[in-house]
């Protein structure tokens, strides 16, 4: 990307004087801290409210909690974290796994640890019920007495004899179903609050097909369910495959329970299959149809709240389908999160790593999924731009006293054949971020022809203006022109986002990345531990333990100080008979990484 400087004009002497002298009288602000090359990234205990992830929960052998995946969504700082599929399949939430027996609720150990790993990371929950379990739901005339949760290889569409897409439809099995919809709410109300009725109803996880007034018998009974088992938990619609209008007004007038929907959810793949830039959401993606279109419908339902959050819980744009690749999605994938940001609607990407042994490969994953290959569980490169956008934009709202305004985006506009997107947010500090790009189909090899245009920024407030390549993090310094405050000339303008803020923006401290790849192997009585370091320059390694006590699980207690390299530790100080957790975290002296994820050992009783 090349950046240009807009303060190129040549001075006369007796200019050049005067503007000494101002400067002599009036010297510039200096920042505190010197401008950073990169976007320094945030970690999701920075954040109070950004944005979303979709990702399975950790199951060996595709997913293995081991590997260097899971705590890379901590680092990269996503706020929001959507669970509850394991790659189009049941997940270990699900009521196929959760009642195995009839009458019988047992959430696994591997849920409990791995719901506290997103708590203790600072991650807010929301948690899709699948609404399938053969013991009620199949329409075999004689039902089985166990649920045996199936493979991730078991996925939609199935209308296979014991499939768990066979929702709830009579008042006997809607009633099974919102005892274990109960019996989640209530056994997790302390970690999660956000609860949705399944996902992509209106498609095939809906045997037989998506059936907008079943949906609804059934979703009224779950609101009260919610409700009447935690009066602060929240009740997600969704979340909706296509932006069909009509789907969800049978839904809704089936349910009559409007008022006790507390999120909207849908998901949009413009062009499912193929290169459609983001922005087509809104325009032609879906003939008639349109996210907006439908946001409008559910924000004017007699009975709707009128301050409904919206969620996007599914989103991306994957680099193998026809006419892409990987620097188009790292272009597309920011771009429908800001879009998204400037309508007040909340984006779960999707997804963060794949699980090979689902129905989709490794096709969705940000990071790479287990092929066998030397990159397996790195990141692709839209990774890095989630990162940036993740500390850019989270904790930030629209602004629209901010306007954009240039004489060039005509001749852009006749140039490229794209609109010009340009939007001002603010942070909760009050300072401005200003992102613009073009609404552009992007093609393949990062290719897209050089253009330019002069910028005037209003009521932003920005006095040390800085520009930033959203996907590569970039960030150069810029200056007003001249006898301005508010215009820039001669700003690149291409068809990923770039952003224009305060030199002081990048005002948080860089806290190490977490450790990862947490393992223990037992020697006797002693437990081996061993794990990776990483990046962020951590000054100190934190070893935490914790006694797993019967009837509940106990507190994390301190174990051991090392230096920042060390990455084993034996500890014998176990006890026959006793069950521990471990976990790890680093530290520099701005602060804590997330923690690694949780390894556990069992001492025999017996020698």
């Amino acid at each position: 990307m090349t950046f240009v400087q807009a303060c190129s004009a040549p001075w006369r002497l007796s200019g050049l004087l005067a503007v000494l002298t101002l400067i002599s009288l009036n010297p510039p602000r200096v920042s505190a801290q010197k401008l950073p090359e990169k976007v320094p990234p945030k970690r999701s205990s920075q954040i109070q409210d950004g944005f979303g992830i979709n990702s399975d929960l950790p199951r060996d052998p595709y997913l293995p909690w081991n590997r260097w995946w899971w705590t890379r969504m901590f680092d990269a700082g996503f706020k929001w974290i959507r669970i509850g599929q394991y790659e189009n399949s049941s997940d270990r939430t699900s009521w196929d796994w959760i009642e195995q027996k009839r009458g019988v609720f047992a959430p696994s150990q591997e849920l409990e640890d791995q719901v506290d790993s997103l708590v203790d990371n600072g991650m807010l929950i929301q948690v899709q019920l699948l609404y399938g379990n053969v013991m009620y739901t199949s329409p075999s005339g004689k039902l089985p007495d166990v649920s045996e949760p199936q493979p991730g290889s078991f996925h939609n569409d199935d209308r296979s004899l014991y499939s768990v897409f066979w929702p709830p439809t009579t008042p006997e099995q809607i009633s099974a179903f919102n005892r274990y919809v109960a019996w989640m709410v209530s056994h997790f109300r302390d970690r999660i609050h956000y609860w949705a009725l399944w996902n992509e109803q209106d498609i095939g996880y809906w045997n037989s097909w998506g059936n907008s007034e079943q949906y609804g018998n059934l979703l009224g009974p779950f609101v009260q369910a919610v409700h009447q088992t935690d009066p602060n938990a929240k009740v997600i619609y969704g979340g909706q495959a296509d932006p069909s209008r009509e789907f969800t007004q049978k839904a809704l007038d089936t349910c009559k329970c409007a008022s006790g929907i507390d999120v909207y959810a849908y998901h949009t793949y413009p062009g499912y299959g193929q290169n459609m830039n983001p922005e087509t959401m809104d325009y032609g993606a879906y003939l008639n149809e349109s996210p907006r279109a439908l946001r409008d419908l559910v924000t004017h339902y007699p009975g709707i709240r009128s301050d409904l959050p919206f969620f996007d819980d599914e989103f991306n744009s994957i680099p193998s389908w026809v006419g892409s690749d990987e620097s188009v999605q790292a272009k597309y994938v920011p771009r429908g999160m800001i879009y998204n940001h400037a309508a007040g609607v909340k984006t779960f990407v999707w997804l963060l790593a794949a699980g090979t042994d689902g129905n989709e490969y490794d096709d969705f994953g940000f990071i790479h999924g287990l092929t066998n290959h030397d990159y397996d569980f790195t990141p692709r490169p839209v990774f890095s731009a989630l990162q940036n956008t993740n500390a850019l934009f989270s904790d930030t709202k629209l602004d629209p006293s901010i306007e954009v305004v240039s004489p060039d985006i005509p001749a852009l506009r006749r140039k490229s054949g794209f609109p010009f997107m340009g939007y001002g947010f603010r942070s909760v500090k009050g300072k401005a971020m200003v992102a613009y790009w073009l609404a552009a189909h992007s093609l393949p090899g990062n290719s897209f022809p050089p253009l330019y245009a002069s910028l005037t920024l209003k009521n932003t407030g920005i006095t040390q203006p800085v520009l930033v390549d959203v996907v590569s993090g970039d960030i150069r310094p810029l200056h007003w022109k001249q006898g301005t405050t508010d215009t820039l000339d001669g700003l690149p303008v291409t068809d990923s986002i770039l952003a224009i803020t305060d030199a002081d923006y990048f005002d948080w401290p860089v806290l190490p990345e977490a450790p990862s790849s947490l393992n223990i192997a037992m020697a006797g009585s002693a437990a081996k531990l061993t794990w990776q370091n990483h990046g962020g320059n951590p000054t100190k390694i934190i070893l935490e333990r914790r006694l797993e006590e019967s009837g509940g699980r106990g507190s994390w207690q301190h174990l051991a100080e090392l230096g920042p390299t060390v990455a084993k530790y034996t500890d014998s100080s176990l006890k026959r008979g006793q069950t521990l957790a471990y976990r790890v975290r680093a530290a520099n002296a701005d602060g804590e990484s997330g923690y690694s994820n949780i390894a556990r050992a069992a001492v025999p009783a017996n020698p």
